[in-house]
């Protein structure tokens, strides 16, 4: 089933049929233009929260345990530091995908 889930006013998760889970955020502690920018619920404090960048995390549900895809070794399974573009770039290749290995190959090919 797919759905859609929000997180403190700064970010959202999407699950595709196929299985596949996107998370994008951009708050405080994120790697994104907002990181740094005060607590970690400062996005809570205002009717808009914005940011130029977002993190993404690729999550995969169809195997057990539920597993983070690596796409950036360097920062724990997320990559960091996007704009707009690229991440409407990775929702397309996640929502399509079949497997762990053409969202990793897709990736790549990005230079992500």
């Amino acid at each position: 089933m797919s759905n859609f889930t929000s997180t403190y006013n700064k970010g959202f998760n999407m699950t595709f049929e196929n299985g596949f889970n996107i998370s994008v955020q951009w708050g405080v502690n994120n790697y994104c233009s907002k990181r740094n920018d005060g607590a970690f619920d400062e996005s809570m404090k205002g009717e808009f929260w914005d940011s130029t960048t977002a993190e993404v995390a690729i999550f995969n549900h169809n195997t057990t345990p539920r597993t983070i895809l690596n796409i950036d070794y360097t920062s724990g399974g997320v990559v960091g530091w996007l704009d707009a573009d690229s991440v409407a770039k990775l929702i397309t290749i996640v929502s399509s995908a079949t497997s762990i290995e053409e969202i990793e190959l897709k990736c790549k090919s990005l230079n992500l």
